[in-house]
């Protein structure tokens, strides 16, 4: 059994994820937890949010987020890769800073004008 406390909604319910039942979930009051449950313990994903370099902005870095949540076990890796990027202001809001990272089919965006 894989304990969990869930984030889908305000409530946060106690999970309990049985890995020898077909991951059958326990402890929700919703389905949003039964969803939660099952993705944290087969595939884990999380939105990164990070920073890139930025030249002629009005601060040296730009905010950025993954488009979509990443795989958690890629978090790593595209922040290595983000830490090379230098982008050139102006940039908009939502504009795409790095496309289909690491061939995850999720782009980088600005998550602030610049």
């Amino acid at each position: 059994m894989i304990e969990l406390i869930c984030i889908g909604c305000p409530k946060g319910c106690k999970l309990l994820v049985d890995e020898n039942n077909d991951h059958s979930v326990t402890g929700h009051s919703c389905q949003i937890g039964v969803e939660y449950g099952r993705n944290e313990v087969l595939n884990p994903t999380r939105v990164l949010t990070t920073i890139v370099k930025i030249e002629n902005g009005i601060h040296n870095c730009l905010p950025v987020k993954s488009s979509k949540p990443l795989p958690k076990n890629k978090l790593i890796e595209a922040s290595r890769f983000l830490k090379d990027i230098v982008v050139k202001s102006p940039v908009k809001t939502n504009q795409v800073i790095v496309k289909n990272i690491l061939d995850t089919g999720i782009d980088i965006i600005a998550t602030r004008d610049m």
